[in-house]
């Protein structure tokens, strides 16, 4: 595995000041998130034009025009008088690693696992002194051998993975544009008062019992300790034709066909499920949706507008790809624009929001987390013409308990149906996986942390 040797560590600034005295404060949703991470690894074929260290300084100095029109990513965290984290847009910088490493991109990509790869990103635990610290990192790494990876990592308190890749595009854009196609918005979220709500009803649902779970869940130790678990992440990618092959065996009989995220989402839960040692029934499962649609907003929103809901595996009569889809397609189906706007009252209540100041909830864990990511552009960043990523890595941590499963879209392009779904489990766990014989039936190119298998079409 090539070596990775750190040249310097500075901090980038934008080229605009912002308006003294200018402050963000951040919304239920994003301190639900104080926990976890987003980390965000792209890889690009550049142009053998490019003498060493020339993209590394090129992309720096359109990183600090692109920060002119991201204050919160170059501020820092307060409290405000509540005792709640606010961002207090004061110029203070995003942190800017450089790195070489040897041999090139496409060498790398054939031996990396979870470990090596997180080494692209890089990352400091918050200080003492929030004030001091940065909530956005940045590492641009070259291989001496040709090729060049970004790596992304943010608090997912200001972010979440759509805002995170949306950052990245902006920055693309800025680059090889000279401007941005999608400006970011800082607003809050919906109010929840709607003004032509006429009848009362209940405003306790699933969602807002499945996060009043994972607060009692502080209370109690997690399942596994992730410091002395050894997890490993393994990519499946499923062409187009395949996927339609997995949607058309999840479906009933005069059923509506199950979407992509449903009908893998439905495989993968079964197959971990069988790994793991459940006997006619499935593991637990928490499925993790961006809300931005449901909600109405922009596109161009920045924030955390992802949210959790449960799915019950056990107690299931059938294990088959079918009703797990199912199960799975009824829990989305609860997770409405008026479920989402309850939660949000809630948690912004004192029922809800006094719980959220002192036990944060782990909502990627103890159970088996499925997260859909299908949506994002994710290969949408082009730093050069027509020179887009050959791959895109996204971490969503901390890890604990059973696993996780991140459903992606893939790099054919908008449009299709083929996705990519990066599997997280205990190291011997995720070998089993690969050798599931109802995964293999779908015929997956396996990449990324299987041993002896990387790269290869399995069948």
């Amino acid at each position: 595995m090539a070596e990775i040797n750190f040249q310097c560590k500075r901090t980038v600034v934008s080229t605009k000041a912002v308006k003294p005295g200018t402050f963000y404060s951040l919304s239920v949703l994003d301190r639900s998130m104080e926990k976890n991470v987003i980390r965000i690894i792209y890889y690009y074929h550049f142009p053998s034009k490019w003498d060493a260290g020339g993209p590394t300084k090129k992309l720096r100095e359109s990183f600090s025009e692109l920060l002119s029109s991201y204050p919160i990513v170059t501020g820092r965290l307060q409290k405000n008088p509540d005792g709640h984290w606010m961002i207090k847009c004061n110029d203070a910088g995003v942190r800017w690693i450089e790195a070489r490493a040897k041999g090139s991109v496409d060498e790398w990509l054939q031996m990396a696992d979870r470990v090596q790869e997180l080494k692209l990103t890089y990352r400091e635990d918050m200080f003492h002194k929030p004030y001091f610290w940065s909530t956005f990192y940045v590492q641009v790494t070259e291989f001496e051998g040709g090729g060049l990876a970004i790596g992304l990592s943010c608090s997912h308190l200001l972010a979440d993975a759509a805002c995170a890749t949306m950052l990245v595009k902006a920055w693309a854009d800025t680059t090889l544009l000279q401007k941005i196609l999608t400006p970011p918005l800082f607003q809050p979220l919906p109010s929840s008062k709607l003004s032509n709500e006429t009848t009362t009803h209940n405003p306790f649902n699933s969602l807002i019992d499945h996060y009043q779970s994972a607060m009692s869940m502080n209370q109690t130790p997690p399942i596994s300790d992730p410091e002395n678990v050894k997890y490993t992440s393994v990519t499946f990618a499923f062409s187009s034709e395949n996927m339609k092959r997995c949607m058309a065996d999840a479906r009933t009989n005069g059923s509506t066909t199950p979407t992509p995220f449903e009908a893998l989402g439905a495989l993968l839960w079964v197959c971990v499920s069988n790994v793991k040692g459940k006997i006619n029934e499935l593991l637990n499962m928490s499925i993790c949706l961006d809300m931005r649609n449901v909600l109405g907003l922009d596109k161009g929103f920045f924030g955390n507008v992802m949210v959790f809901n449960k799915v019950c595996g056990e107690g299931l009569n059938e294990v088959g790809l079918v009703r797990a889809a199912r199960a799975i397609a009824d829990v989305v189906g609860q997770m409405g624009n008026k479920e989402v706007m309850d939660l949000i009252e809630w948690l912004g209540s004192g029922s809800g929001g006094e719980k959220l100041t002192h036990q944060l909830p782990i909502l990627n864990g103890p159970d088996l987390v499925c997260v859909n990511w299908d949506s994002l552009a994710v290969y949408a960043a082009m730093f050069e013409v027509r020179v887009p990523p050959i791959r895109v890595s996204y971490y969503f941590e901390r890890v604990i308990g059973e696993g996780q499963i991140l459903i992606l879209s893939s790099p054919e392009g908008e449009g299709t149906l083929s996705r990519w779904a990066m599997v997280t489990l205990p190291e011997d766990q995720a070998v089993r996986l690969c050798g599931e014989n109802l995964i293999l039936r779908y015929s997956p190119t396996i990449m990324m942390g299987a041993p002896e298998k990387n790269n290869h079409t399995l069948g």
